[in-house]
């Protein structure tokens, strides 16, 4: 979208983007074109390529001196003091600035089998292929889409060295769709299950645990017996020690 200035007091060039939309009064002509005063600190130069899309050969076949006209900011050098108009409405969409993921808005042109073209301001219409035209499937065109309708859309691919550009419907209306959190159940605790071997296995060993004495009472009647032998072996030294 462009920008508007109104008059008042003399605009900065520095002030002045390209694209900004002004109202101005031709002040003169000149062979190469007009100059025009937009209410800026410098009058701006219109040069007759820029007065229309169709080829203008003489200046004086579409401007006069004194004609109120509208313009855009073509282009600004604030260190030379130099102001560019046009007349030709600039693009929405330059190429450089089309970026995938960017919503569109534009208007039907031409409807085909294999989709639709959409022209939302760039040099060239984008296509919406039938398959980008809904998340349910589409047999026929014509039931979603028509000659003039103004439909929003989503920049899916720009191809600039082909100048193409495609766009996608399904991919808005998957952004609108609510999203639906999973409920996470808590993981159960795993059951480990034994064989019928296995089982009788365990069954003899808790029958031996029984008759067997266990591994600690083995230990604490090893170390007593250790402890007796010592005792003894100290007593018979004792016994035989020479007395004073």
């Amino acid at each position: 979208m462009t920008e508007q200035i109104g008059t008042g007091e003399k605009i900065p060039l520095a002030d002045l983007k390209p694209k900004t939309e002004l109202k101005g009064t031709v002040s003169r002509i000149e062979l190469s074109g007009a100059v025009v005063d937009v209410g800026a600190e410098r009058e701006g130069l219109l040069h007759v390529s820029a007065m229309g899309k169709e080829k203008v050969n003489r200046v004086q076949d579409v401007l006069q001196a004194g004609q109120e006209i509208t313009v855009w900011v073509k282009k600004v050098n604030v260190r030379k003091g130099e102001l560019q108009l046009t007349m030709i409405p600039p693009l929405a969409h330059e190429w450089k600035e089309m970026r995938n993921g960017t919503v569109v808005h534009g208007k039907v042109t031409r409807v085909e089998k294999f989709g639709v073209f959409l022209d939302f301001g760039a040099e060239r219409p984008g296509l919406i292929h039938i398959s980008e035209l809904s998340n349910e499937y589409v047999k026929d065109i014509s039931t979603v889409a028509s000659v003039g309708d103004e439909l929003d859309a989503v920049i899916l691919e720009v191809d600039r060295k082909k100048k193409q550009v495609h766009l996608s419907r399904k991919a808005m209306e998957a952004d609108r769709q609510p999203k639906v959190e999973e409920e996470v159940e808590p993981d159960e605790p795993e059951v480990k299950t034994i064989t019928a071997m296995e089982a009788a296995f365990l069954k003899a060993q808790s029958g031996q645990s029984g008759m067997m004495p266990s591994a600690g009472s083995q230990n604490q009647k090893s170390q007593n017996r250790n402890r007796q032998q010592q005792e003894d072996i100290l007593s018979r030294t004792l016994q035989s020690a020479p007395r004073k």
